[in-house]
Order: structure tokens, then sequence, then C-alpha cells
């Protein structure tokens, strides 16, 4: 009875986890898109640091990440290739993997653990701290002013991010094509340009749109529910990288089943 009783717990947990989950997701759309036009803006100065934050200052961690990912496909890729006589494919392989797939998850994974986590440690701060009951005593919405430029600046940096590392794992499988298997740079990058179309980028670029919203809902919602002091900073900062990453994966395996499909 006992584990029933844990089971059933656990169940009704995850099941107001997930609705307050989107009650905070429909909150910010409303101060994002709707409250504007009622004369209560976002400061463009919070938007704009914390896209400092969450895009330009990971560019360096997302370059050598995807640089290296694609110089290990490109090995990995080139060597089953080699065998059916078909080496010069491996630029096919590198491009298309690295927009549709890789580029977009690995980033993604990234992204969650470096700027997640301090989103819900920062806000878990602010919780335990009883800065956000400051703010909401001040009259000032806590969603408005924390939560919409850290949501905001993920779904415009992370698609950025994601591009910046297409193009860099491209490059690293081109140094490996013309420097390590001597594949003509004109026959490489022809070779790119004959299998890599728009929407393989595009696919990539709407994967990681989602995974913004994502990253960007779970670490604010553990920041704002954290309980118990430092602690539960703690928990909240791992809880926020651990989510994010299985709902990353599931994303992208739903995502990648409809476009499969749907032979998008």
């Amino acid at each position: 009875m006992n584990i029933l009783q844990a089971i059933g717990r656990a169940t009704l947990n995850a099941g107001a986890a997930i609705w307050d989950v989107f009650a905070l997701f429909f909150n910010t759309l409303y101060w994002l898109f709707f409250a504007p036009f009622t004369g209560r803006f976002i400061g463009r100065r919070y938007i704009f640091a914390q896209m400092v934050f969450a895009g330009v200052q990971s560019i360096l961690i997302v370059f050598f990440v995807t640089l290296f990912i694609g110089i290990v496909l490109a090995m990995q890729g080139a060597y089953q290739l080699d065998q059916l006589g078909a080496v010069r494919f491996v630029a096919a392989l590198i491009s298309v993997s690295m927009c549709r797939e890789i580029g977009p998850v690995l980033i993604a994974l990234v992204v969650a653990g470096r700027v997640g986590s301090a989103i819900a440690a920062e806000l878990g701060t602010m919780k335990v701290t009883e800065q956000i009951e400051a703010l909401e005593t001040m009259a000032l919405n806590p969603v408005r002013f924390l939560v919409v430029p850290r949501f905001l600046s993920l779904i415009v940096m992370l698609p950025a991010l994601t591009i910046i590392g297409d193009l860099v794992g491209m490059f690293g499988g081109y140094l490996v094509g013309v420097y390590n298997l001597k594949i003509s740079p004109g026959l490489y990058i022809k070779t790119n340009f004959e299998f890599l179309v728009m929407k393989d980028v595009m696919t990539g670029v709407f994967k990681s749109f989602v995974f913004a919203m994502i990253i960007a809902m779970i670490g604010c919602y553990q920041g704002l529910n954290t309980k118990g002091g430092a602690e539960g900073v703690g928990r909240a900062t791992t809880l926020s990288v651990v989510v994010s990453f299985i709902l990353i994966i599931l994303a992208d395996a739903i995502l990648t089943g409809i476009f499969y499909f749907s032979n998008v």
C-alpha cells in the first residue's frame, strides 16, 4: 500500500508541476505579446543583458564543442564510407546531420547546462532570500521582470547559436575532409550544396526554438519554486538541468518523428 501511495503521490506532484509550468508559460506569453499593448513594456536593458549572457558568452564553448564534434563525425563517417568507395559523401553526412539533428540537440544541451542552471540558481537564490516577495510587495510582477527577459533572450539566441554551431561543425568536417581525406576543397563544398537544402537548416532552427522555450521554462520554474535555503537552490539547479536534458531529448524525438512522417 505504501508503494501505491508513493506512486500516486509522485503522479499527482508531476501533474501539478506540469500544470504550473504551462501556467508560467502562458503568463510569460501574456507579458511578452499582450502587455505591451497596455503600455506595460519590458525594459530593453534587461533583455539585452540576458542576451549577452545566454548568447554572446556561450559562443566560445559552442565553438569548441561543435568543432570537435564535426571533426569526430567526419573521421567516423569517413571510416565507414571509405569501405563503400564513397568517402566524398562525408561532406553530406556532416552538413545534413549537423543542421538537422546533432547541432540543435548538442547546443541545446550545452546551453541547458550553462544557462538553464544559472537561471535556476539565480532565481532560486532570489526566492530563498525573499527578493521575489519584495518585488511582489512593490507591485512588480516577477514574471514580467525576471522570466520574460530570460525567455526572450533564449528564444532569440539559441537559434543563432545553433546556426553558428552548424557552420563550425561543418568547418570541422571540412578540415578532416580536405587535409586528411585529401578531398579537394571545391568538391567538398560542392557536395555540401548538393545535399544540404534550406529545409534541413530550418528544421534545426525550429527545433532550437522549441528547445529554448523548454530551457527557459524549466529553469525559471525550478528557480521560482525553490525551497529550503542553499540546499534547495542546489536541488533546483540540478533538477533544472536533468529535466531540461530529458525534455530536450523527448522533444527532439517527437519533432523528428513528425518531420519524418510528414516528409519534411
